[in-house]
């Protein structure tokens, strides 16, 4: 049992939870997956655990992601998911802790009251909510409190939030619903319609990391893809190329291409000097789909650049927002985004 307060801060993504704990850094990230017994309403895995189930389950157990394009979808779930994270991160402890959760830049207010009253019912004392991309500069190591523009485009499971930051607020941004799940659902629309195949959502997420790519490789991959022949309804094994995949994903990655266009176009010049000097920042787990901040860059002509961490870059910025919390809370941490 712990005797003083551990505050939190909670990447709640779609795909995956990270969760900081002050002091300590990231001590937990697993994929945003619950399993539950549909005769009782029990919860029978969380996280990875409850990601292995998927697609893999008897009729009376299902595998659920409660959270859809970013923002919560099944409320009484990820309550649930929240207490289990929460408990296991910290343990037992006599104070509730302050919790820091991001969230996409283009959520509505009733949105936001779901995560703040959701966090809350697991066991949070306040909770205070940060947007996603702010996070992301702060966890990429930029300095936002300057009078300096830097591009930040998040790139999670459900959202790709794109952002013009300075001076520690939003001037500028774009959040759209096509991000990591929209690629793994592209390919899967690619392999029934071209090979006559039935794969799985983790089989699409598998071709997708290991040999998706954005932009034409200098050496082509590939990789064996397991399904279902729609014709014969057998079981079947064929070897996918990295060029297929590549035109599997190409409408989301326009999608995403177009928004960024589109955010630049709305960008004060002075901000968008200092952009096309510094370059553009990307964070977030789908961020690392090959080629993609070349195929970005070709279609700017600003240089784009991977933030080191790019998965956990938004958990470390939370993080970092707790830690340096009173400085943040006038700025960052905006009343209006403020509930308790």
């Amino acid at each position: 049992m712990g005797f003083f307060r551990e505050n939190i801060g909670i990447d709640l993504g779609t795909t995956s939870i990270l969760v900081y704990v002050e002091k300590k850094g990231i001590v937990l990230s697993e994929p945003s997956v619950v399993a539950l017994d549909r005769n009782t309403n029990k919860i029978l895995a969380v996280g990875e655990e409850a990601r292995q189930m998927l697609g893999r389950t008897p009729g009376n157990i299902v595998a659920i992601k409660p959270l859809k394009d970013g923002v919560i979808s099944d409320y009484e779930v990820t309550e649930k998911m929240l207490k289990y994270f929460i408990k296991k991160a910290i343990g037992t402890s006599l104070f509730k802790p302050k919790i820091i959760v991001c969230v996409p830049s283009g959520v509505t207010e009733v949105e936001k009251r779901a995560v703040v009253s959701a966090s809350n019912q697991a066991g949070a004392s306040k909770t205070y909510l940060i947007e996603e991309p702010v996070a992301a500069a702060i966890g990429a190591g930029l300095d936002i409190t300057q009078p300096d523009g830097h591009l930040i485009i998040d790139m999670g499971g459900g959202t790709t939030d794109i952002a013009v930051i300075s001076l520690g607020g939003i001037v500028v941004s774009r959040s759209i619903k096509v991000a990591g799940n929209k690629f793994d659902e592209a390919i899967m629309r690619y392999m029934r319609k071209k090979h006559n195949m039935m794969i799985g959502e983790r089989t699409a997420e598998d071709l997708k990391i290991n040999i998706g790519s954005a932009y034409p490789l200098d050496q082509e991959k590939y990789m064996d893809a397991r399904g279902r022949n729609l014709v014969s309804g057998l079981p079947k094994t064929i070897k996918v190329s990295s060029s297929e995949i590549r035109e599997a994903i190409e409408e989301p990655v326009a999608q995403i291409a177009d928004a960024v266009h589109s955010v630049l176009e709305k960008t004060p010049p002075e901000l968008a000097a200092d952009i096309a000097d510094k370059g553009i920042i990307m964070a977030g787990g789908a961020s690392m789909l090959g080629g993609l901040d070349k195929l970005l860059q070709k279609r700017t002509g600003i240089p784009v650049y991977v933030a080191e961490d790019a998965i956990s870059c938004v958990a470390v910025g939370t993080g970092k927002a707790l830690e340096h919390f009173d400085v943040l809370a006038s700025s960052v941490l905006k009343k209006d985004t403020m509930y308790y």
